[in-house]
């Protein structure tokens, strides 16, 4: 069995994830193999998702797609993913089907409370977009949470659990205008006078009080099971979600350090991760450098002032995997798979002696 796991280069100022994954017999035919799409970047990107799986893997049939919350740069995508393709079935979350209170959001089929901020209320009504063309399609939906199981038995839903998802449902509805559009006109003065920090291997800075919104935590967290291997995708989810994921597979007493890859989380927020989830999700900091598992993080391909953060590349560098970033390219993790031509090895990012305080 092999697999060839993708990521797609998405987003010029802004990043976003489109993944693509396929398993099995690679050098076999079609149906000994099991194609997969994770999210879907950008409305744009659903194109180049599409001819993506059409000349790398030799198909328009897709088992599976999983969307991993309603953020438009996971989601946008996916419309023209089902729209082109022969699609298996779908997972995504359903919030207005938890709560009376996000349901009233809804007037036939789009958000018309004024209450709720523009960007997700963009990202909820692609949601319901994508539910209602999937069944049109017939094209049978689940919701990703905790224990689910694709019929491969190669996808587990890791997070997050529904009283989980549940009790995140208010900061939907109920999220104020982020403060940083408040302060975009002062953007331009406050770059000029950005801090940095020196740091070293053994220098770090990055701390554990970053926090992101319910609708990140509210991200579907995968364990792929592939030829003997693990890899975890983390899509945006913040520090209680995937410490909830952690506690799981603690739970079943599941070793991680056997994980192989590492999806890192939200393009690099350091409001995502903190040295102590790391050291738990990781491994404590190194003596020296060494390379366990790799990590890939997507990004614009342009610089953007928060993804990455250089605070979170170089703590996953002490810990041992080295961080690989898309920023226009795209990013392949695989095993027993064939060549693919135009694609060469990956460098990883370095460690920076400067970090944005």
């Amino acid at each position: 069995m092999g697999y060839q796991l993708d990521f797609l280069p998405v987003g010029n100022d802004k990043p976003g994830d489109a993944i693509a994954l396929r398993f099995g017999n690679l050098q076999g035919a079609r149906a000994e193999q099991t194609v997969v799409i994770i999210d879907g970047g950008y409305q744009d990107d659903g194109k180049k998702l599409v001819e993506h799986v059409r000349t790398h893997y030799g198909t328009n049939k897709i088992d599976l797609v999983i969307s991993t919350h309603p953020d438009q740069d996971h989601i946008g995508g996916l419309e023209t993913v089902l729209k082109e393709c022969e699609v298996g079935r779908l997972w995504m979350h359903r919030p207005w089907k938890h709560t009376e209170d996000i349901a009233k959001m809804f007037v036939h089929g789009r958000v018309t409370d004024q209450s709720v901020r523009e960007t997700l209320r963009k990202s909820l009504d692609e949601a319901c977009d994508l539910d209602q063309l999937a069944q049109a399609k017939k094209i049978p939906i689940e919701e990703p949470f905790r224990g689910l199981l694709d019929p491969s038995k190669s996808i587990l839903v890791l997070g997050p659990s529904v009283p989980f998802y549940e009790s995140l449902l208010p900061g939907f509805r109920c999220t104020p205008e982020p403060k940083a559009g408040i302060l975009k006109g002062f953007l331009a003065a406050i770059e000029e006078t950005v801090k940095y920090l020196a740091e070293g291997f053994d220098v770090e800075t990055l701390d554990d009080d970053g926090e992101t919104t319910a609708e990140n935590n509210s991200s579907t967290i995968l364990l792929l099971v592939l030829d003997n291997e693990y890899l975890l995708l983390t899509a945006d989810a913040g520090g209680p979600a995937l410490t909830a994921a952690l506690d799981a597979l603690q739970n079943a007493n599941f070793d991680l350090a056997k994980l192989k890859f590492v999806q890192v989380p939200h393009h690099g927020s350091a409001r995502n991760v903190g040295p102590t989830l790391l050291n738990r999700l990781l491994g404590p900091k190194l003596q020296q450098e060494a390379t366990l598992r790799t990590a890939i993080v997507s990004v614009a391909t342009t610089n953007h002032p928060k993804h990455p953060s250089k605070k979170v590349l170089n703590a996953f560098r002490r810990r041992g995997a080295p961080v690989h970033a898309t920023a226009g390219f795209g990013k392949c993790e695989q095993k027993n798979a064939p060549q693919r031509v135009g694609w060469s090895s990956s460098t990883p990012l370095p460690l920076y002696p400067e970090v944005e305080d």
